[in-house]
């Protein structure tokens, strides 16, 4: 519960290199996700090449923190994986959630860039990267060391909670 409470989306990093090893373990935990009949449709790239990670702030708005970012994963969904169609977005999305609460329990920080389903983004993103057809970007996720401090958001609403029918 400490992680999953005390997460934010942290956009700013300090100039300090994510291990090889941290890296593995964040993506460990975005494979540790739940699946749509255990089908796993996700694919992952790794981007630490910063002129990737600048040509990607000139196609998503929202993404100017990848500049000083030391790492970031690109989480992307195979069409191709999939029996049970469309559950892709939510296997994707838990695995992107996995990541996020890794991060913080890691002591990195993180932020959820939505990609799909902007279609300009992905296709976009999917040029970039070289990825086949069937692959689709969902998400990405800059990671680093935080460089700012933002203190838990109690989101917790007894209003949205409705028992047995609304």
């Amino acid at each position: 519960m400490n992680s999953i409470l005390k997460r934010r989306s942290i956009r700013k990093y300090k100039d300090i290199k994510v291990s090889d090893e941290f890296v593995e373990d964040l993506l460990r935990a975005a494979m540790a996700a739940p699946s749509a009949g255990n089908e796993q449709p996700w694919e992952f790239v790794v981007l630490r090449d910063k002129e990737v990670m600048k040509r990607i702030t000139e196609i998503h708005p929202y993404s100017k923190m990848l500049l000083n970012s030391d790492v970031a994963i690109v989480i992307c969904g195979d069409e191709e994986k999939e029996v049970f169609k469309g559950y892709w977005v939510q296997d994707c999305s838990a695995a992107t959630e996995n990541i996020l609460l890794a991060a913080q329990d890691m002591g990195l920080g993180a932020v959820w860039l939505g990609v799909y389903p902007i279609a300009d983004r992905v296709e976009k993103i999917k040029e970039l990267l070289g990825l086949p057809d069937n692959v689709i970007p969902l998400s990405i996720v800059p990671v680093g060391y935080p460089d700012e401090e933002k203190t838990p958001a109690d989101r917790f609403d007894k209003t949205r909670i409705h028992l047995n029918r609304w």
